[in-house]
């Protein structure tokens, strides 16, 4: 009885990953973070230089640099803050997704629901000293042997002539399968010498126990892990990303023209949330699972929809494109 107990529990706790929603915004996974991820782990320090903090707030926190040796390079009220760094940042991602050249990021946020979900992806992101978060910016990460260190007993460094950053060893191994996930769930491109990097990172530090239980807790908030932290897969230099995390990336079941005419009307349960996006110079519309060309509408020429029906009735058709 005990056995079947425990494989009871299992399956349900399965089913019940299955089913979390996801944070819909940057906002929200920021507060699940410091809630379901981070809530005992302010005294074990943050990424970059591993400084203690003081939760202030929702998912804010004050930092203790005395308890970390860190010294200020230009920014002391960005340093004295905890920060949500994304790991893949966020300019990365919307340039990627060709929603930031139209207006940065609160065009990305109003247009384009997979940077919605990428923005707000846990995985992603993780607290760090403001300062450290404000230089790295948008920079690669990469290997700085002859950059000085700026931030006293901090050992991450940031140079910003070449526009790259260098983590402390600590981060490195973690940063590499947060990268691995990012740029193959949402089908991001990354070039072959951060694509080295990151193995060789990979490689040198492994999965710590920490780590691990910070994708199992994840797991919890998102509904599933980062597999390259679970060992479910290992990246290989020139791979292709699966784009798993993005709904029109899989590929659809034949179907009948009925059954199409259905679907339309009854959209399956994980693109059930996405608008229907008109192109308002074609005058075509594009359903979020089946249609290639749903996320290469430019945002100045989107028109959503609330179903294909209403679509129809305000004069788009189909796209041609659109898979059965």
């Amino acid at each position: 009885m005990k056995i079947l107990a425990l494989i009871l529990a299992a399956i349900t706790s399965a089913f019940s990953l299955q089913a979390v929603p996801a944070p819909a915004t940057f906002e929200q996974a920021k507060v699940e973070l410091r809630q379901k991820v981070y809530f005992d782990r302010n005294q074990a320090g943050e990424i970059y230089c591993g400084c203690p903090w003081r939760w202030v707030g929702r998912s804010g926190g004050r930092v203790d640099l005395s308890a970390c040796g860190y010294e200020v390079r230009a920014q002391p009220n960005r340093a004295a803050r905890i920060e949500w760094e994304h790991i893949t940042p966020a300019w990365v991602i919307g340039h990627q997704r060709q929603c930031w050249q139209n207006g940065g990021r609160k065009n990305c946020v109003a247009t384009d629901p997979v940077y919605r979900a990428m923005e707000s992806d846990a995985h992603n992101l993780t607290p760090a000293v403001g300062e450290v978060n404000a230089d790295r910016s948008n920079y690669r990460y990469t290997q700085l042997a002859s950059t000085p260190y700026q931030y006293g007993a901090c050992r991450t460094r940031v140079d910003f002539k070449q526009r790259a950053a260098e983590p402390r060893d600590e981060a490195k191994g973690l940063i590499a399968r947060v990268q691995f996930y990012m740029h193959d769930w949402y089908r991001l491109n990354m070039s072959r010498q951060q694509q080295q990097i990151f193995s060789a990172w990979d490689r040198m530090y492994p999965v710590s126990e920490w780590e691990r239980e910070r994708d199992r807790r994840i797991a919890l908030v998102m509904g599933h892990s980062n597999p390259y932290v679970t060992g479910e897969r290992a990246w290989q230099v020139g791979q292709k990303p699966s784009g798993d995390g993005i709904p029109i990336a899989r590929a659809p079941e034949k179907k009948s023209a009925s059954t199409v005419r259905q679907a339309k009307a009854e959209p399956s349960e994980d693109t059930a949330h996405l608008p229907v996006i008109g192109n308002r110079n074609s005058k075509v519309y594009h359903l979020p699972q089946g249609c290639p060309s749903y996320s290469q509408v430019g945002p100045r020429n989107q028109v959503p929809f609330g179903s294909a029906q209403e679509a129809e009735a305000a004069g788009f058709r189909l796209a041609g494109n659109c898979r059965s």
